[in-house]
């Protein structure tokens, strides 16, 4: 992969997606081809294999995905696994037909065993049951593994995968309702701590930049605007689970290295990328509670579900293959909040 290559990159506006664009950019890459999911819907097999038929990408980057935390998982299980697995088939298959020389397709680390042990190891796949607060979604990101496996075999194309731990940064999906546990916890002590100050308008701003804020949380924050005073801040589960998180831009790093250095026969079936270091959701809490300057009590609600108890990705196969990641947690969430709040112009 040259900077003149022609590069897609599915998925540009997501988390994943639009960090491998900065990438790219800043590395000279001239001809990376995007589309929104409004111009193009890789749910539907002909316009995809249309568009790949037209514009012929060299290299591909499948970051596009339905994705969502316990709740949006929990609630839109048939969505969850058919519009991933139709994206994956879609895309994957018009990139054998159109001959694309290599695809990375970006996987999760929720595919493996609730009871594997730990750290895990890419050979645990399918060695147990799944989670099941997120199993649609990890059969999903499983079929892919396999579709690029099988392509590879029956084909001869160079489609390799790989499976980030949690990730979070730029353009995260901050949506209370959908979004995963780093970005919830920042954005409700963001917003706690707005009430505290009394600024109500920032918190109606803030609304409507990264999603309606539920009534009653609304409700909660605009009686202690009023008031000046400190919020209840209430989270979910007992904050015990343990947790890996992976800056955004560390992940796209290791997805350029492995695009231009590696095949899919030198890294196996799949690889993992992450930090090789956990925290639990309580400490993780504690971190977020320091870095956005507020302090609130926090009330955890055990009648939430806290997921997998431990989730931690063995990292030897990429360390070993010379990636390995830079941006410690607290640094990550300090540049993370920053651009949050150059977002909500606060």
């Amino acid at each position: 992969m040259n900077t003149d290559s022609k590069v897609y990159v599915a998925g540009h506006r997501g988390l994943a997606g639009s960090s491998i664009v900065r990438k790219l950019q800043k590395h000279g890459f001239s001809d990376i081809l995007t589309r929104t999911s409004s111009e193009l819907d890789l749910k539907n097999q002909a316009d995809t294999e249309t568009f790949f038929e037209q514009f012929r990408p060299e290299y591909v980057f499948l970051a596009a995905a339905k994705v969502g935390g316990i709740v949006a998982n929990n609630t839109y299980k048939a969505r969850f696994i058919y519009d991933n697995l139709a994206i994956a088939c879609n895309v994957i298959h018009a990139s054998y037909k159109s001959g694309v020389k290599k695809l990375l397709n970006l996987g999760s680390s929720c595919i493996y065993p609730r009871s594997a042990p730990q750290p895990l190891k890419e050979e645990y796949l399918l060695t147990g049951m799944l989670e099941p607060t997120n199993e649609p979604y990890a059969i999903a990101k499983i079929a892919a593994i396999k579709l690029c496996r099988y392509y590879n075999e029956q084909y001869g194309t160079n489609f390799i995968s790989v499976m980030p731990t949690n990730l979070y940064g730029p353009n995260d999906n901050f949506d209370l309702e959908t979004s995963h546990v780093l970005p919830a916890l920042v954005r409700k002590f963001h917003l706690s701590r707005l009430a505290c100050e009394g600024d109500l308008d920032q918190i109606k701003k803030d609304g409507k930049i990264f999603g309606p804020i539920p009534e009653d949380f609304l409700d909660a924050l605009t009686t202690h605007s009023r008031q000046k005073s400190s919020p209840e801040v209430v989270l979910w589960g007992t904050g015990s689970p343990y947790r890996e998180f992976l800056y955004v831009d560390d992940l796209a790093k290791a997805c350029t290295f492995l695009m231009k250095n590696y095949s899919a026969h030198e890294i196996g079936e799949f690889v993992n990328i992450g930090t090789g270091k956990d925290i639990t959701i309580k400490d993780l809490a504690g971190i977020v509670k320091d870095i956005v300057g507020f302090d609130s009590n926090i009330r955890w609600d055990t009648s939430r579900p806290d997921g997998t108890p431990r989730k931690l990705l063995d990292i030897s196969r990429i360390k070993q293959l010379g990636w390995q990641p830079e941006t410690d947690i607290k640094t990550g969430i300090k540049m993370y909040y920053e651009w949050y709040r150059e977002k909500s112009g606060c």
